[in-house]
């Protein structure tokens, strides 16, 4: 190459902007490396934690036959997380939250792997009380970490995005999972899902290996009690006027919104007569739902707000609630609970995205943990109500009731100021 070649190919490389370097913020999330390996690692995990959302319960309806045996399963596990919360944010603000992560799935994989070794010998539907809610509880401080984490590796301005794509490539992870898991349990039964759900935690877990977090700013915080550090989590949630109103609200919607599943799985199987293949096939159109309302609440949330965003996916979540128990059809229920899923997952994404978008950096994991210990409270004594009045009074005019709570939720927030909200980001 000539003097003159070089000269002109150097004013050419200082004319182009610089390339952003491999981690940088303004690189697109996909060609972020950690990002995607994150993203990867999380994706796997979640196709087959959808495994174990389909066979946990099939597992006690198929030795029991009572939806209220499910729904306390389920009340059991809401409640170890409620527990688990208390603790997290004190720990997440203070560990490697790599390592943390990487432990919580390998400690998930060794339970939940206990349960189709134990079935090789016989149902023994003691240990899924066992099981769950240490996995619940070990499952709440891994979200608690999660949560800390993705505003470290992309940067505050691009939570909403980072979330929705998280959110959105989970629940495509979630079509095949509730289909798969219908099909193994319908073939060689629910104990052998649980088993796939399993192994994905071990892959997680070595995708976290290869995951290089950015350093935390500042000093981790001091070692003070407990109940001081949910307090200091607390105060934040106490002094800012919109989290505040939506802790509030939402420990009455999940209250009401947690035996969902549990109710849908009931509905098909012992009002319509249906068999594991279609509960699959419908959570597999909800998890589409998921997909859509993942990919379109960064969108919606620049164009509307955060207020119209929240309050307008809660309102649709009721409406489409109070129509399930009505449902006769399973194209029907496939579209309602894709509908509720699509809304709670948009008013999720928001509502995470703005805590961690707000919230100071030291403070962000005992914020979260008092969010999530104070919204889910009393979500498990919810699950255990909605499911054994859904078996003794039936489901549709439970579905109702709950249902139209929900759109009184939404009603409700138009009087708080999260309908002020002007937060786009």
């Amino acid at each position: 190459m000539t003097y003159e070649a070089e000269r002109h190919g150097e004013a050419d490389r200082r004319r182009r902007p610089p390339e952003p370097p491999p981690d940088d913020p303004a690189r697109p999330l996909w060609r972020q490396r950690d990002f995607g390996i994150f993203w990867a690692a999380q994706t796997l995990s979640v196709l087959g934690d959808s495994f174990a959302l389909i066979a946990l319960p099939l597992l006690v309806l198929q030795a029991t036959g009572s939806l209220a045996r499910m729904g306390l399963l389920t009340a059991v596990g809401g409640a170890a997380a409620v527990v688990a919360a208390v603790f997290a944010g004190a720990v997440v603000d203070r560990v490697d939250r790599r390592k943390l992560l990487i432990g919580c799935d390998l400690v998930r994989m060794a339970l939940y792997g206990l349960v189709p070794l134990v079935w090789l010998f016989g149902p023994q539907i003691w240990l899924l009380y066992v099981v769950l809610p240490l996995c619940e509880a070990v499952g709440m401080l891994f979200a608690v970490g999660y949560v800390t984490v993705v505003r470290g590796l992309v940067g505050t301005e691009r939570l909403t995005e980072a979330n929705g794509r998280l959110n959105a490539t989970a629940a495509a992870a979630g079509v095949l999972g509730p289909l798969c898991a219908g099909l193994v349990a319908a073939w060689s039964g629910p104990a052998t899902a649980v088993g796939v759900d399993a192994a994905s935690f071990g892959v997680s877990a070595a995708c976290l290996v290869f995951v290089r977090l950015r350093e935390r700013p500042g000093k981790s915080p001091e070692r003070t009690g407990l109940w001081r550090d949910l307090r200091t989590g607390i105060a934040f949630l106490r002094g800012h006027p919109v989290l505040r109103a939506l802790t509030a609200l939402l420990f009455v919607f999940s209250f009401l919104t947690l035996g969902l599943t549990d109710l849908v799985i009931y509905h098909l199987k012992h009002d319509l007569g249906h068999d594991d293949d279609a509960v699959g096939t419908v959570m597999a159109v909800g998890a589409l739902g998921t997909i859509a309302g993942a990919l379109l609440v960064a969108r919606v949330r620049r164009g509307l707000g955060f207020g119209a965003t929240w309050t307008g996916s809660v309102a649709v979540c009721g409406l489409s609630f109070a129509g399930l128990g009505w449902a006769r059809d399973v194209p029907v229920v496939a579209a309602l609970t894709a509908a509720f899923l699509a809304c709670v997952g948009m008013a999720g994404t928001c509502s995470m995205s703005l805590r961690q978008e707000v919230t100071p950096e030291p403070l962000l994991g005992r914020v979260t943990s008092a969010f999530w210990t104070l919204q889910y409270s009393a979500a498990p004594i919810g699950a255990a109500v909605l499911t054994w009045a859904a078996e003794h009074h039936g489901t549709a005019p439970v579905a109702l009731l709950a249902g139209a709570c929900c759109v009184l939720i939404a009603v409700a927030a138009l009087f708080t100021p999260i309908r002020g909200s002007g937060h786009r980001t």
